[in-house]
């Protein structure tokens, strides 16, 4: 059996992770501090641990709907209405997902057929290239430059839209570079969209994570936006919920009709200890959010100003829990940079370019750590530079 061949459209669109491999090599030094896992490294609020225990204790175990619980519906629509000022109909505009990256490979699969465009802005998470891939689209990768704060600029997008364009994925707040588009951004990138047929995907799986003078802005509220919008979030980020797998998308009926046939056919339904928990979360959890929101701005300036300090010029994130230094300055590649600091100082970070060719000259650091451990690992950073001559 020839298993290469049977493979390969696969294999080619699963381009191989430079995060999984520095994890991987993390993994195989006890020593090692990492920096690398986009994880909360909060326990999940024990308001939801108890209701998922409850859960269990009822005997609540079968499949729910293929869309999720009606209860949890009404509570993100309810839950968007409050916090972002969106507005969708629970029975009609919700699908509950295992994830926020299933939300996002039903989106996509939904909307992109062989040959569609989709504009990608980098850098950007890992995810939307190969599933575009794997559903016969072709991605079309727009840079996100420093000098802009990494945000995507009207002008750049309408110099890669075609006739063939389907679908804009807009990956804010943003991992790796914790870029947010403010409400001016987002109105200019609204603008080059109307009167046009594309679609957007609004990854806003970071939205709590807001750490600048506005609230976090989605542009589905926009007008005009909501009808060619799907927004998609979960509960990994701001509910320090990774494990129990657990996401959502909002749109308009019609594609969330399809995509919850699709979802039914390749997954059933989502957990339903998780989607029980994640009622209390949305309920009862508003000031947990807060309390993590909080200690991670204040890692995050410890951070920016550290990597800032020591010669590694990091613009101030504004959302997620990620810094994005610049390093350059050291003569190396995104890639020498952190294997040396790897095998040197057995401090893990991920090269820039994991996350797109624009990425390279940078390092995305997670700050999703203790304090105590993130001091220890800036210190073997600043050792490194300074054995390194810089």
């Amino acid at each position: 059996m020839d298993y290469d061949r049977l493979i390969a459209p696969a294999a080619a669109a699963m381009r191989p992770s430079g995060i999984r491999k520095f994890f991987d090599l993390a993994a195989e030094m006890p020593e090692c501090i990492s920096l690398g896992v986009g994880e909360p490294d909060f326990k999940t609020p024990w308001a939801v641990r108890e209701a998922g225990i409850e859960s269990l204790e009822h005997g609540r175990t079968r499949y729910t709907s293929n869309a999720g619980l009606k209860e949890l519906r009404a509570e993100i629509a309810r839950y968007l209405d409050r916090r972002m000022g969106l507005k969708y109909d629970p029975a009609k505009e919700v699908l509950v997902t295992v994830g926020g990256s299933e939300a996002i490979d039903m989106c996509i699969r939904t909307l992109v057929q062989p040959g569609d465009e989709v504009i990608i802005p980098e850098p950007c998470f890992v995810c939307y290239e190969p599933i575009t891939t794997l559903s016969g689209g072709v991605p079309v990768h727009v840079a996100c430059r420093q000098e802009d704060e990494f945000r995507l600029r009207a002008d750049a997008l309408k110099a890669a839209i075609t006739p063939r364009t389907k679908l804009l994925i807009m990956p804010f707040p943003n991992n790796p570079t914790g870029a947010v588009m403010e409400r001016a951004d987002l109105e200019a990138i609204a603008e080059v969209l109307r009167g046009t047929d594309i679609m957007v995907l609004s990854d806003e799986i970071y939205a709590e994570l807001n750490y600048g003078l506005q609230n976090h802005v989605s542009i589905a509220t926009l007008p005009g936006m909501a009808e060619r919008t799907v927004v998609v979030n979960g509960f990994s980020k701001t509910y320090a919920m990774t494990g129990w797998r657990l996401g959502y998308a909002c749109g308009p009926a019609p594609i969330i009709k399809i995509m919850t046939k699709i979802h039914q056919s390749a997954i059933m339904s989502a957990p339903t200890t998780s989607q029980y928990a994640a009622i209390t979360a949305l309920k009862d959890c508003d000031g947990e959010i807060e309390r993590m929101r909080n200690e991670y701005n204040m890692r995050r300036r410890l951070v920016v100003k550290s990597f800032n300090d020591m010669g590694l010029s990091c613009f101030e994130p504004r959302g997620a829990f990620y810094a994005f230094p610049c390093i350059k300055s050291s003569g190396m590649t995104s890639e020498e940079f952190c294997t040396k600091l790897l095998e040197q100082k057995h401090v893990a970070i991920i090269p820039g370019n994991a996350f797109g060719a624009s990425g390279e000259g940078y390092a995305r650091v997670s700050y999703a750590y203790s304090v105590e451990h993130l001091m220890e690992a800036l210190r073997r950073i600043r050792e490194f530079l300074s054995e390194n001559g810089k």
